[in-house]
């Protein structure tokens, strides 16, 4: 497949492409080097990102319904107001990505990096979080009732009066 010039296939380099805005449902990008790649506004809905790196990707508005995360990195990446609901990120690397307002609910971050994450209103309810990292990440109004916590770091961790916590649990 071919998209604005560039050829999008499993582990294919596209290290500072700008994507935005473009129509990737379905693509097979399996491991590709997605580095600083503008993908603003694209069309990710079912496409295939397992260990992509994603690493201070701009996925701000990107449409991600079904797409498969598992094992990639999104280390500063941008999914401020991302719908991730349910999705499948066990593995993955989001340490000092930037998850404001992101929709996490029933998300699986199992074994997950989120340290030094800002998920600042995040809504993770009923997300998996067993043995996630989250040191030093900002949780500042962030929603994790009916989360699994068993086994997760939460050193250094930042949270408020609002932020909800799972019943029974005590930070």
């Amino acid at each position: 497949m071919l998209v604005n010039g560039y050829t999008i296939e499993p582990n294919a380099n596209l290290a500072g492409a700008d994507l935005s805005g473009a129509d990737l449902a379905g693509a097979d990008l399996q491991g590709a080097n997605l580095f600083v790649t503008n993908l603003s506004r694209a069309n990710l809905s079912n496409a295939i990102l397992s260990g992509a790196n994603l690493s201070q990707a701009d996925l701000s508005g990107t449409n991600l319904s079904n797409a498969i995360l598992s094992g990639a990195d999104l280390s500063q990446a941008d999914l401020s107001g991302a719908n991730l609901s349910g999705f499948e990120l066990s593995g993955a690397d989001l340490s000092n990505a930037n998850l404001s307002g992101a929709n996490l609910t029933n998300a699986n971050l199992w074994g997950a990096n989120l340290s030094d994450a800002t998920l600042s209103g995040a809504i993770l309810s009923g997300a998996n979080l067993y043995y996630a990292t989250l040191t030093n990440a900002r949780l500042f109004g962030a929603n994790l009732y009916g989360a699994t916590l068993s086994g997760a770091n939460l050193t250094g961790s930042e949270w408020d009066a609002v932020t909800i916590w799972p019943q029974g649990f005590t930070p």
